[in-house]
This record gives C-alpha cells, structure tokens and sequence, in this order.
C-alpha cells in the first residue's frame, strides 16, 4: 500500500510509524485507519523489523476523529450508507459496517508480534489516545495532552478501550477520565498510569528509540513474539492454570531450539548470541494457542 496518511520508516530494524496529517493535527480518517491496519500487517512480516515506534508528524500526535463530516460524522448509515436490518426493522449489529474502525486498528495492534512503543508527542484525545492503549509502553513528551473526550461528543469510548484501560490504569481512573472527558495534562497520565515517561520534547523520540534498540540488541525474535503475546492474553484468563498451559508449552517447545541453545552456549563463552530463529518461519507449533474471535 501506498501510504498517504502515515509514513513508514525502518531504520537500525526499528519501525517508525508517524501519523502524517499534520495540518489536521494528524486526526483520524477511515484511510489512516486502513494503512494503520496495513502497516502492522507488513511490520509482522518483515524480520528486520525488531520495534515498532508509534509518533506523529508536527505538534500533534492524534487530535481524534476527523470531525470535518460536521453532525454526521460518528452516523455510519448516513456516512456508508444503511447496515443491515431485520425483518422487524431492528439492526443487525453483526453487519461488518457498524464494526468501529479505531478498534479494527486496536486489535490488529493487539496482535502484532513486535514490541510496540507510542512517543506521545503532543495532543492525543479520542482516537488519538485510545489507540495507543494496545501498544506496550507509552512516553510522552511534556507537550503531550491526553483527553478520553468521548462523554463531551455525546458517544462512547470506542477502540476496545473499554477492555484496555481499566486494566492499564485501573477501573476509578478510567471511569474518572471517561466520565468527565477533559483534557489532561502529561504529568496527570504520568500520576495515573496511562504514560510510564515523561520527557522534554527533543527527548522523545531518542527515549522511545534507546527502549527499541534494547528491546532489540541482545535479545531472540521469536521469545519477545511469545512474551508480547503471552502477556496481553493472560490479562483476560481466569485462572493461573491458563499461563501454566501456554508456559509449559514454551519452555518445551523453544527449550528444543537453536536459539536458546544458542542462548546457554553464548552465555557461557560470554559472548553476544546470534539468534538465528525469525517470526516468520519459525514460531513453535502451539501458536497461536487461542481461537480467534468473530465479529458476529
């Protein structure tokens, strides 16, 4: 895909993703959410990608929604046209077309098998924060303004932000957020939570890019795919018993591989390890261990 509304830059085998509509504060359109969608597919795909940096282009990071539609902007029958009904009239909400384009891209993030880090660079509100929930770690710059806005437009929170962050911040901080909907500086998303850093503006993206080059350096491909993974959905089980499964699994299989003998050996010469497994060809047999989800 051609990109229009982002850029995609791989450099040292770190990705960087900057949202690219910077007049528009780099607000989001169904076709930033279609290459958003596209780049994480490549990401996954390309082994010299080891990080992936999430920013945007000029003073803002996400503004949100594209709101230039005016009063129709959030009304999907006048904007694509009707979904699909039931005989009674009532909607048929498995209809693909009501499914929301920010949790589209959440969830494709979701899955991806490289560490993500979002370098919160300026205003980040709706779309513009609740996409960054998928992501790893978020570092913000001492510009960056978050605000969950949802409640002030009259809608919801969108994004599968509903699952993400209460589990990220806790349930009284996200309510709080939500509720209200106001802007908040970057030291309160320090305070609650949403940010793990906060630094002067010429400092972000070299501390997102020092994080990705030790996420990468010493580190095997396929064991940070795993944890990525491992992690996220054990957020959701119900019982220890689940991490135990998937654990015992990977201490099996990737206990049999090259790279983790690669990983005693190296360790014992003192040495730097050559891993030589990738994401691409060689994720163990058991994965993915889950049944993937429908929307229905």
């Amino acid at each position: 895909m051609a990109y229009e509304t982002i850029k995609y830059e791989v450099a040292e085998q770190i990705l960087t993703i900057t949202l690219n509509r910077p007049d528009k504060l780099n607000a989001f359109n169904a076709q930033m959410q279609a290459e958003l969608i596209d780049a994480f597919e490549a990401a996954d795909k390309d082994d010299n990608v080891r990080a992936i940096i999430v920013t945007g282009a000029g003073r803002g990071f996400c503004a949100g929604a594209d709101l230039s539609s005016g009063a129709d902007t959030f009304d999907r029958d006048a904007r694509r046209g009707p979904v699909k009904r039931f005989a009674d009239g009532k909607v048929d909400y498995s209809d693909p077309q009501v499914r929301d384009g920010g949790g589209q891209v959440t969830l494709r993030i979701f899955k991806c098998l490289k560490p993500v880090i979002a370098a919160v660079n300026g205003p980040a509100v709706g779309i513009g924060v609740t996409m960054q929930l998928a992501m790893d770690i978020r570092i913000a710059s001492d510009a960056a303004r978050f605000g969950f806005v949802f409640s002030q437009r009259g809608i919801v929170p969108e994004a599968a932000s509903s699952w993400f962050l209460p589990r990220i911040v806790g349930i009284s901080q996200a309510l709080e957020w939500c509720y209200s909907g106001r802007v908040f500086p970057a030291q309160e998303a320090l305070a609650g939570r949403l940010v793990s850093k906060v630094v002067a503006p010429d400092e972000l993206l070299p501390t997102a890019r020092a994080l990705a080059k030790e996420f990468a350096a010493k580190t095997a491909p396929v064991s940070v795919a795993l944890i990525r993974q491992m992690m996220w959905r054990m957020m959701g089980a119900d019982d220890p018993m689940e991490a135990h499964k998937v654990d015992s699994r990977g201490i099996y299989a990737r206990g049999r591989s090259g790279d983790v003998k690669e990983g005693v050996v190296s360790f014992l010469e003192k040495r730097p390890a050559q891993f030589k497994d990738k994401v691409s060809t060689d994720m163990p047999d058991y994965f993915p261990w889950w049944s993937e989800r429908e929307y229905k």
